[in-house]
This record gives C-alpha cells, sequence and structure tokens, in this order.
C-alpha cells in the first residue's frame, strides 16, 4: 500500500497539468464552435427555418479553414499621364490559327504600359471581326487599319522566299497614319516601336524607349540563330558595330525588334519608310533607319546593351490533323 504522503504528491503533480491541457484544449476547439454555430444559424435562415439533426451533422473543410474570397477585378490600362510621351506601338498581324492568342497575350503585356497606343495593322481586305471585337475589349487605346498584300509578295507553299518582305505594307500604312494625324511642329512627344505579335516584352522595355531622342537600340534574343543579337557598344557609350553571323556589315544588323523612333523624326522625314521592292532579305530595318540617323546617333539602352528585354519568341503552329478536310469542331467558335 502506497503511503498516503506518496498519493498526495502524484495528485499536486497531476493536477496542474491536467488543468493545463483542458484549458488549451477548450481555447483551441472554441473558434471552431463558433464558426459551426454561425453556420448553423445560417443554414437554419437558408432552410427557412427547418431543423437540422445534430447526429447527421459531418464537419467540413469550412469548419477549420478560414476561407477569403477576393472580387477579380479586370486590369485596365494606367491613368493617362500628361508628362510621359506616348508610346505607339505598330503591330501587323494576319489570320492564322494562333493570331487571336498572340494578341490575347500581347494585349496583356500593354495593359501594364502608361501611355500607349496600339495601331494594329491586319494584313487583308478589311477589318476583321475578330480583331475588332478583341481590340474594343481590351480597353487600350487603339487604332484599327487595314491592308492586304498583294499575292505575289505572300509565301508561296511551305518555302519562302526571303525577298518578300511580310508586315511591309502594314507597317508602312501605320507610318503614313502617324504622318497624316500628327503636326510635326506641335504633336505631342512620342515614340514609335514595331512589335511584332509573337514576340515576347519585358515592361522594363517600354520604359527604356520612352527617352528616345532620335533612335534607341537594345539587344534581342532568339534571333539570327544565335541567343542573342545585340549592337556592339564602345566605353563611350557609342554604337560602333553588331553582334550578329548573318550578314554583320549590313547598315544596320539589327532585328525589327531592336529599336525605337522618336515620333518627330518620323514626322520631320517624310520619305523614310520601309523599301518593298529590292531589298534583300535582313535589309528591311536598314531601309527605313539609314533615311532617318547614322551609326553615330543610335542610342544604346538596356544597360548599354548588356540586358535582355525582349525575346523573339513564336508560337508553336497548332498540329490540326483531326479536324479533316471538312472539319470536325465548329468552324463559328471563335478560337
Amino acid at each position: 500500500m502506497p503511503k498516503r504522503r506518496d498519493i498526495l504528491a502524484i495528485v499536486l503533480i497531476v493536477l496542474p497539468w491536467t488543468l493545463l491541457i483542458t484549458v488549451w484544449h477548450q481555447s483551441a476547439i472554441a473558434p471552431l464552435l463558433a464558426i459551426r454555430k454561425d453556420d448553423g444559424v445560417e443554414g437554419k435562415r437558408e432552410a427557412g427555418g427547418q431543423a437540422q439533426d445534430s447526429k447527421e451533422y459531418c464537419a467540413s473543410d469550412k469548419d477549420i479553414v478560414e476561407v477569403v474570397r477576393t472580387e477579380y477585378v479586370y486590369t485596365r490600362p494606367p491613368p493617362w499621364s500628361d508628362v510621359l510621351p506616348t508610346i505607339h506601338i505598330i503591330t501587323p498581324t494576319y489570320s492564322r490559327p494562333v493570331q487571336k492568342a498572340e494578341l490575347t497575350r500581347l494585349a496583356n503585356t500593354f495593359l501594364h504600359v502608361p501611355n500607349l497606343h496600339w495601331i494594329l495593322v491586319e494584313d487583308s481586305q478589311r477589318r476583321t471581326p475578330l480583331v475588332t471585337r478583341l481590340l474594343r475589349e481590351t480597353g487600350l487605346n487603339y487604332t484599327h487599319l487595314n491592308v492586304e498584300t498583294p499575292r505575289n509578295y505572300k509565301l508561296r507553299g511551305d518555302t519562302r522566299d526571303p525577298r518578300i518582305p511580310r508586315g511591309t505594307m502594314q507597317r508602312n500604312l501605320a507610318l503614313r497614319w502617324l504622318r497624316e494625324t500628327f503636326n510635326a511642329n506641335n504633336s505631342q512627344a512620342g515614340i514609335v516601336y514595331f512589335a511584332d505579335d509573337d514576340n515576347t516584352y519585358s515592361l522594363e522595355l517600354f520604359e527604356e524607349m520612352r527617352s528616345t531622342r532620335k533612335v534607341s537600340v537594345w539587344p534581342v534574343a532568339f534571333v539570327g540563330g544565335l541567343r542573342y543579337e545585340s549592337p556592339k557598344v564602345n566605353a563611350a557609350g557609342k554604337v560602333y558595330g553588331w553582334k550578329t553571323v548573318f550578314d554583320p556589315h549590313r547598315p544596320f544588323a539589327i532585328d525589327m525588334a531592336g529599336f525605337a523612333i522618336n515620333l518627330r523624326l518620323i514626322l520631320f522625314k517624310p520619305q523614310a519608310y520601309f523599301k518593298l521592292r529590292g531589298v534583300k532579305g535582313g535589309y528591311q530595318e536598314s531601309s527605313l533607319l539609314r533615311e532617318l540617323v547614322t551609326l553615330n546617333d543610335l542610342e544604346p539602352k538596356a544597360a548599354n546593351c548588356t540586358k535582355i528585354l525582349v525575346w523573339h519568341t513564336r508560337t508553336e503552329k497548332p498540329v490540326l490533323v483531326n479536324e479533316g478536310k471538312k472539319g470536325f469542331t465548329d468552324p463559328n467558335l471563335e478560337i
């Protein structure tokens, strides 16, 4: 038989721990009981006051996890600023299965850029309903144009003639629209940039180009069979050549996504257009830029052309072999 004092000692040791565990347990389940009680009241209200059988009650996730619901608000462009120059983005586009997907991705980028004006030019006889609806629903500031490229300048089968300049007529129409819309002497400050619909753009790129005085330049990734092509910049911050394998002796051996132009320069030099005829492959950019600036005028951006802010990505052509000649899915469903 244990002695009375030993029993008393055990009680004095166990009792405080028992009380502590009891208090902790009650404080832990109290919020859950409150939630259960509230849910029970709401359930009764929704059911018109019908009683619930407590024996059939089954705890659900909402009894142990507090769910915070937020309403999604579709992003719209930032407020227009009277201080920032307007960036006029010129994008040629043409009908194809991935066109809407490409333009949607591009629009989602543009929605984050202040003072942006999107000039979208379709290669078609008329402005299509698909592009018209897409532009209207983005909420962006835009101008919708169209001009069809002559048949003899388009792709021929699965081969591509390097002398055929895709998007040239569309870019030239946009340049003409800018000259007919803005006055060279008193127009608002602006920047012109040619953004194809299959590229990927960092938001930082648009802020870099906004300070362009004449023509600014930067590297472009995934072009010319290289990880990137870039202007060569010396210690004085001047462009003196081109890091490219394909015809590095071109006057401006640069990709279409690798430069921006001050709007006033476009307006003051109305003869500057992309040449449609007699231009070798890869010389479209040079045909315009040589009418505007010299190599010495170029302004390197992106940390003296040491950062990649634009990628020449291309969406993979979808494989639609199961559609068949007559089509399997509804051709009227816009994709």
